[in-house]
């Protein structure tokens, strides 16, 4: 229940901080809100060592690194997939495969479901891909290219919780350190190299730095709760994100709920519940 309870707040602060993120990038160049909001990341998880504790072995390191540049291809992935479009289209896809390889790592590990999580486990992929799903997701056909970018993104996302969770369950916050230098620094070469191209706009810093903030906050609530309960379920919880995105984007830009997103939220609801059951 505590491990579900983590990845629910995981959830929440993912989409909460891809919300913040998005209002940030309307205003500038995405990677100007990035150069931002990841260092604000790395700082507030620099703050939490004393508390947590970091132990940087070499499995430590190793799998922080290896978290790190997902995070970076993860990014630089869905970027690519937003330019060639349409999300509503990809968007689900990219969510379905986040998902659906961690909880295959967690069940090919030995993770055993019982017959509520059986049935919950798929209610909650069934969720992710509805409440990810815009209006009209049937209006266009991405392109093959447009698809395989969808799945590779999805595939770095998905490595990026998987590295995190083969890090050393002793090793405290030492590989969201570890990751977060190396994508922060990936990060700010690909600004470095692209400087010319950015614009001249001065990005949101509050909002880029809050979604930092949330983005770090997500990060270690996700490693607890690996470290304290299945994979495979809570992988499924987090890959849920899209669902506070969508309330937010309801509540403060009073962006309509479509359909689909509201059976989605609802589907979830219920495939949570399933998943707190013994």
């Amino acid at each position: 229940m505590i491990a579900l309870l983590l990845a629910l707040g995981s959830s929440l602060a993912y989409g909460c901080a891809d919300f913040l993120g998005g209002l940030g990038a309307r205003k500038a160049h995405v990677l100007r809100t990035v150069m931002i909001a990841a260092p604000a990341s790395l700082a507030v998880e620099l703050a939490l060592w004393p508390f947590l504790g970091a132990s940087f072995s070499s499995g430590a390191l190793a799998w922080g690194i290896a978290s790190g540049v997902a995070s970076a291809a993860a990014f630089a992935l869905l970027y690519r997939t937003l330019a060639i479009g349409p999300m509503n289209v990809l968007s689900p896809i990219t969510a379905l495969v986040s998902a659906m390889l961690p909880v295959s790592v967690g069940l090919l590990q030995g993770e055993q479901l019982g017959l509520a999580g059986l049935v919950g486990l798929p209610l909650a992929l069934a969720a992710v891909v509805l409440v990810s799903a815009g209006h009209g997701a049937r209006s266009a056909r991405p392109s093959r290219a447009a698809l395989l970018l969808a799945f590779g993104a999805g595939a770095a996302i998905a490595l990026q919780l998987i590295f995190l969770h083969q890090a050393p369950s002793d090793s405290g916050v030492a590989p969201l350190i570890t990751g977060r230098a190396v994508s922060s620094a990936i990060t700010l070469a690909a600004v470095g190299l692209m400087r010319r191209r950015l614009g001249t706009e001065r990005p949101a810093y509050a909002l880029s730095a809050m979604a930092g903030v949330l983005d770090a906050v997500a990060n270690v609530l996700f490693l607890l709760a690996a470290r304290g309960g299945d994979l495979a379920v809570v992988a499924v919880i987090t890959a849920l994100y899209p669902a506070g995105t969508v309330l937010l984007a309801r509540g403060v830009l009073s962006e309509r709920v479509h359909r689909g997103q509201l059976v989605g939220l609802g589907t979830a609801a219920v495939a949570v519940g399933l998943l707190a059951l013994p």
